[in-house]
């Protein structure tokens, strides 16, 4: 069965609550994981899109769905800030011990 334009928006939305969860456990390896999946969904997307349209009911689904993988995303970052903070002190020390 093909997959509607639509169905692609809900998969980057369960990728994107995968994220959460995982950066939520502080599990970064599957983090970025589930963002590569999530960069591969949204490129099947845009290919898709350039053949496919939503329909009106469709759409008003596509600005919920958007909406809460924006607050997923908001989530994530706000997690992973002391993480990228560590990761780059320790690129940084390296750096400072040459000067």
């Amino acid at each position: 069965m093909s997959q509607l334009l639509i169905d692609y928006y809900k998969a980057i939305e369960a990728s994107s609550r995968s994220m959460l969860d995982a950066a939520k456990q502080q599990n970064w390896d599957q983090v970025v994981r589930f963002e590569g999946a999530c960069a591969v969904l949204i490129e099947q997307l845009r290919h898709r899109a350039r053949s496919e349209q939503l329909l009106p009911e469709q759409r008003t689904e596509k600005t919920r769905i958007m909406q809460r993988i924006l607050h997923n995303d908001a989530q994530i970052r706000y997690l992973a800030e002391p993480w990228l903070s560590q990761v780059e002190r320790q690129f940084d020390a390296p750096k400072q011990m040459l000067h």
